[in-house]
């Protein structure tokens, strides 16, 4: 009885042995991918932060200019860009952003997926889908972006859609990312007092008009936020990996340490009795 129970316990230290080698490997790798995410992340907000200030300074430059793309009508269609992971063993990460997504489906709601997960998911519930040419999304580059925002502002100026919305993981810190939902069409850019005074004092003329200029800068706006999302959406998959794996590996290591208690328990028992036996055959 004893030996049929060490055996197993040995068995199971194996096994537990081999899912540790997993973990530990699958850590490893999301953390020499980290850096380069990390890199990709820091790269694409300056890129957002200069459109935005660009589209801001045209907007006080010229109040009065009226573009489709900052006007708001009754939202009878929303398109709902939703960026999930490829792959799963990243903890909470995917199942977050999607409960996030439903929490937006809000009346009539077109999704385009971007991710592995995303795109089965939505599959599954047989939503609209816009697309299924991003369906993973460590192969989402600039130039997909830029392809992708000029499909998006062309169908919005279409009056396909009233609303365009992205939804995505932001990127905190190695320890915190945080499901976040962007309004992306139509803009809301209020320019404060101090930039509609800057914009006055201002030598820049717009041609052939700051609206022009502005409906122009749009499509190029609307691929830095995406691209922009996309980067920090594969960083936060990265980051919730590896602390998911270094998780496993601990839980791992210390089931290990359990087991082999009781396997050194189980031995000494055995142990035990094997004496006692002896003893008790010589006795007689």
């Amino acid at each position: 009885m004893a030996g049929a129970s060490m055996k197993d316990i040995r068995l199971r230290i194996k096994s537990v042995e081999s899912t540790m080698q997993i973990t530990k490997a699958m850590e490893l790798v999301a953390s020499s991918k980290m850096r380069r995410a990390k890199e990709r992340v820091e790269h694409s907000r300056p890129y957002f932060n200069t459109l935005y200030r660009t589209l801001t300074e045209i907007a006080a430059a010229d109040p009065r200019a009226q573009t489709p793309y900052l006007k708001r009508r009754e939202v009878r269609k929303t398109l709902l860009v939703v960026i999930a992971g490829d792959r799963g063993l990243a903890g909470g990460y995917n199942a977050n952003v999607l409960k996030l997504a439903a929490a937006e489906q809000q009346g009539p709601v077109t999704v385009l997926p971007i991710g592995k997960r995303a795109a089965e998911h939505f599959a599954r519930r047989e939503m609209e889908i816009y697309s299924q040419s991003y369906a993973v999304a460590a192969d989402v580059g600039v130039g997909d972006c830029f392809h992708l925002a000029r499909q998006i502002t062309d169908s919005y100026l279409a009056g396909e859609y009233d609303a365009v919305k992205v939804c995505f993981t932001r990127f905190d810190s190695m320890m915190t990312q945080t499901p976040t939902v962007v309004d992306l069409l139509p803009l809301s850019i209020q320019p404060t007092q101090e930039q509609k005074d800057a914009a006055r004092r201002s030598q820049i003329l717009y041609q052939p008009s700051c609206e022009e200029v502005f409906s122009a800068i749009i499509p190029e706006y609307v691929a830095g936020v995406v691209y922009g999302a996309v980067c920090e959406s594969v960083a936060s998959e990265l980051a919730a990996r590896r602390t998911a794996m270094d998780a496993a590996t601990k839980n791992a290591s210390e089931m290990i340490d359990h087991l082999n208690l009781y396997y050194n328990r189980a031995r000494q028992a055995a142990i035990t009795q094997e004496i006692t036996e002896i003893v008790a055959g010589a006795e007689q």
